[in-house]
C-alpha cells in the first residue's frame, strides 16, 4: 500500500514550487490531493499533473488571506469527502528589504500571508480533525524563521512565528489524535529565486557543506513521510531540511 493511501489532503500554495512538489509526491504515495492556490490557470495545471499519476485530485482558487475563501473551500472538501486528514500550510511568500527600507505594506502583506494565513487555514481544518478524532498539519517555517536573516525582517518573523504556531497546537491538538509539525527549508532551487543574480546563487551554495541548493522534491519527501503514519509518534518538531548550512 502507498504511504498516503486515500488521505484527503489539503496543500496550499500547491502550484508552484515546494508546494506544487508536494502535491505531485502526494499523488505519487497515493493521497486525494486538494490543489489550492491563487491562479486558476495554475491550479488546473497542477490538478493535471496529479491526475496523470493516478491520483484523485481537486483544485481550488484560494487565497489564504481571505477567511472567507479559505472557510468554504473546507466546508466544499468536507461536502465531499466527509473528512480533511492532512492539511500543509505552505503558501507563502518575501518581499525583502532592510529595517530602516521596509515599507510597512511589505511588512503587513508578509505577516498576512505567512502568518495569517497559516492561522486560517489550521483553525479551518482543527475543528473538523478533532471531530474524526486524527488528522495532521504541517506548517512550512525555514532556516530563516531560526536564525534569522538580513533583509528578512518581515519574513523572519513570520517563520520564528510559525514554529511558535506549531509548538503550541502541539501541544493542544495532540491530546486530540491531531500531530503538528513543521519544516524549515533552507534554500530551495524554487522559482522565488529566479530574480537572484548568479554570483548571489554561488556564494548560498558556499554556505551549504552539501555545496549546492536544495530540490523541491527534497522537501516534499519529508511533508509526505511527516503526514504518513510512519511519523506517527513526531508531534511539534521543526525539521530543519538545509543541506546542514547552520552547522
Amino acid at each position: 500500500m502507498k504511504r498516503l493511501e486515500g488521505k484527503i489532503s489539503l496543500i496550499t500554495g500547491a502550484a508552484q514550487g515546494i508546494g506544487l512538489a508536494t502535491a505531485i509526491k502526494f499523488a505519487q504515495e497515493g493521497a486525494v490531493v486538494i490543489v489550492c492556490d491563487v491562479k486558476q490557470a495554475a491550479v488546473d495545471v497542477a490538478v493535471q499533473q496529479c491526475e496523470a499519476l493516478g491520483a484523485q485530485a481537486v483544485g481550488f482558487v484560494m487565497d489564504v488571506t481571505q477567511r472567507d475563501m479559505v472557510d468554504a473551500v473546507v466546508a466544499r472538501v468536507m461536502e465531499r469527502f466527509g473528512r480533511i486528514d492532512v492539511l500543509v500550510n505552505n503558501a507563502g511568500i518575501t518581499q525583502d528589504a532592510r529595517l530602516q527600507k521596509m515599507t510597512l505594506e511589505q511588512f503587513d502583506r508578509v505577516i498576512d500571508v505567512n502568518l495569517r494565513g497559516v492561522f486560517h487555514c489550521a483553525q479551518a481544518v482543527a475543528e473538523h480533525m478533532t471531530a474524526q478524532g486524527s488528522g495532521v498539519i504541517l506548517n512550512a517555517s525555514s532556516v530563516v524563521g531560526i536564525y534569522g536573516n538580513f533583509g528578512q525582517t518581515n519574513y523572519a518573523a513570520s517563520k520564528f512565528g510559525v514554529i511558535g504556531f506549531t509548538k503550541t497546537w502541539s501541544r493542544e491538538l495532540g491530546p486530540k489524535g491531531i500531530r503538528v509539525n513543521a519544516v524549515a527549508p533552507g534554500f530551495i532551487a524554487t522559482p522565488i529565486l529566479s530574480t537572484i543574480p548568479d554570483k548571489v546563487i554561488a556564494e548560498m551554495e558556499h554556505r551549504v557543506p552539501l555545496r549546492r541548493l536544495g530540490q523541491p522534491e527534497e522537501i516534499a519527501n519529508v511533508y509526505a513521510f511527516l503526514a504518513s503514519d510512519e511519523a506517527r509518534y513526531i508531534n511539534g518538531a521543526v525539521i530543519e531540511v538545509s543541506g546542514g548550512m547552520s552547522v
